[in-house]
């Protein structure tokens, strides 16, 4: 991509997923005023952080790390569709209601696809969404690939099925895979350099540590020791920038999309939740399954981070805002050190107020409304992420070592997601229980997760977290953990939820542990679907936004004032 097309992207953004071959085009396309109102599901929300306990070099390097995000949201583009990139420069151009209506659309989810409605093209002349994103070779198919990757030596398929590579075609047309450093190297070229122009500002040691490794990596395409950095950093400063995610790769769920995220650490709220770190041990001693399953002993690192968002971008700003996540995704650090969760509090805060607690008002009776409470919507979510880290993840499958991730497929990611809410919504009873959490929690919780579910499965049943949701909302409401009344509203039945959750519990994490593909995706094509009574609470919801459109307000100031 040219110089001109990323700072044309950088401005627009900080103003402002069944076979693609099987999905027909849409028979129309919105007008101007249909994209609003299709934009208009997402409540503009302006993000502002306090930076003035900040000394001036920190500001400067945080500056640059805002800078060098910025970034990934053109190597982002340029993953989901070989097409986006074209695309938007057409969209920059088109000065009429129509055109600026139709860039507003793509800049929001990035990319020509609606993500909450099963990413229907909202423009002409674009393809379906495609599965393989543009990680594989053009009109190469998902079976010459997998045939191709199980020919290879082991240590190449190693590299084929890794996060840090794409597949293309040599001169000769065979299959060979490119390293990320070559295959974007002009970008990370740029992101490497203004990295390391921060970590000579900061005066903090973790931080430049952690700059300094993640520029080498975006060079040599080896990212374990920054990601190892990325664990031990301690700064009030919290950046999380690279290739993570592996949603977009619809095929194998094997390649990491670019994100970022920067954050300032609340210590205040990360001092309480540290506490929770100790307690992950006792939990996967005690997870419902097969003992044969569960990790004898964990990675020693768990640390949580509470931070305020200051600026996001690529996989980590589309659509559906993220609210927490749980990295690294490399199985290597995990296993040895664990993973750290970090939690976004003015982004859940904006999620709570502007979202869950309007569609409480629909989805659920008067009595159980007054149980929604942000602090229940805040730990289940912190639950989650670290309910990520515990279960099956290196199995062993036929005598062979694998990991879940790799056997599952495209089914892993939402398994994944409905393991990790439904075993948040388990470990919180079991907190209780112990006497870790108050037990006030107790009464909260499954209404909040309740209200939440309706929140999630408005994603859409083909993205991983709403198919997850749909999945355990029938679980419920098979098991009678969840009942619908009268008037179509749902409530919660306290007796039934605990043994209901720990029966999906289990279920779920065996499938991971054995590695059970068909059984994942066979669950999947029957529980991931909207129901009647769902459906009708949805369409109640059409005035409630589904979700946030941060704009970081203090991020463009910033990077302003810097430049100055």
């Amino acid at each position: 991509m040219n110089r001109t097309l990323l700072s044309l992207l950088g401005a627009a953004m900080l103003s402002g997923a069944a076979s693609a071959a099987e999905k027909a085009p849409p028979t129309r396309f919105p007008d101007a005023a249909e994209l609003q109102r299709l934009t208009a599901r997402f409540a503009p929300v302006e993000l502002r952080v306090d930076l003035t306990a900040l000394p001036d070099t920190e500001r400067r390097a945080l500056a640059r790390i805002v800078q060098a995000s910025k970034l990934m949201d053109a190597l982002f583009l340029r993953q989901r569709w070989a097409g986006n990139e074209t695309l938007l420069l057409d969209l920059l151009h088109d000065t009429t209601p129509l055109g600026r209506a139709r860039l507003q659309a793509f800049l929001l989810d990035k990319g020509p696809w609606n993500s909450l409605d099963e990413a229907r093209p909202f423009l002409p002349g674009v393809p379906a969404k495609p599965e393989a994103a543009n990680f594989y070779p053009a009109g190469a198919t998902k079976a010459e690939v997998e045939a191709w990757v199980k020919s290879l030596p082991e240590a190449q398929q190693k590299e084929a099925t890794g996060f840090y590579t794409t597949i293309r075609r040599g001169p000769d047309g065979r299959f060979i895979t490119v390293p990320y450093s070559v295959e974007y190297q002009g970008e990370l070229a740029q992101a490497a350099a203004l990295l390391r122009e921060a970590a000579a500002l900061t005066q903090q040691p973790t931080l430049k540590a952690f700059l300094t490794s993640r520029a080498d990596a975006f060079l040599s395409n080896d990212y374990y020791a920054s990601e190892v950095a990325w664990m031990e950093l301690d700064a009030s400063v919290e950046p999380t920038i690279g290739p993570y995610e592996v949603y977009e790769d619809e095929w194998f769920n094997y390649k990491a999309a670019f994100e970022a995220f920067v954050g300032l650490r609340d210590d205040a709220e990360t001092q309480k939740l540290a506490k929770f770190s100790g307690q992950l041990q006792g939990l996967e001693d005690h997870l419902p399954i097969n003992p044969k399953m569960r990790n004898a002993k964990l990675g020693a690192l768990a640390p949580i981070r509470v931070i305020n968002s200051l600026f996001s971008s690529g996989d980590g700003n589309r659509g559906v805002q993220t609210a927490a996540f749980n990295l690294p995704n490399d199985e290597r650090v995990s296993e040895k050190m664990g993973s750290k969760r970090v939690m976004l509090k003015n982004v859940q805060e904006a999620k709570f107020e502007r979202v869950l607690l309007p569609i409480a008002k629909v989805a659920l009776t008067p009595q159980d409304q007054k149980d929604v409470s942000f602090d229940a919507f805040f730990t289940h979510i912190l639950m989650h992420e670290l309910m990520h880290g515990l279960g099956p993840s290196n199995i062993t499958v036929g005598g062979k070592a694998t990991t879940v991730r790799k056997e599952l497929q495209s089914a892993s990611s939402a398994i994944e997601e409905a393991k990790a809410d439904i075993s948040g919504l388990w470990a919180l009873q079991r907190l209780v229980d112990t006497g870790v959490i108050d037990k006030s929690l107790e009464r909260t919780m499954y209404t909040t997760f309740l209200a939440s579910a309706f929140r999630s499965i408005r994603f859409g049943i083909d993205e991983a977290h709403g198919k997850g949701i749909a999945l355990q909302l029938n679980h419920f409401l098979d098991t009678g953990a969840v009942k619908v009344n009268a008037d179509g509203t749902f409530s919660v039945v306290p007796a039934k939820m605990k043994p209901s959750v720990v029966s999906l519990t289990k279920q779920l994490m065996e499938i991971q542990g054995r590695g059970d593909r068909k059984a994942a995706e066979a669950l999947l094509a029957k529980q991931g679907v909207v129901r009647p009574p769902v459906q009708r609470v949805l369409e109640r919801l059409q005035g409630v936004p589904v979700d946030i459109e941060p704009r970081y307000v203090t991020a463009e100031e910033l990077v302003r004032d810097v430049k100055k």
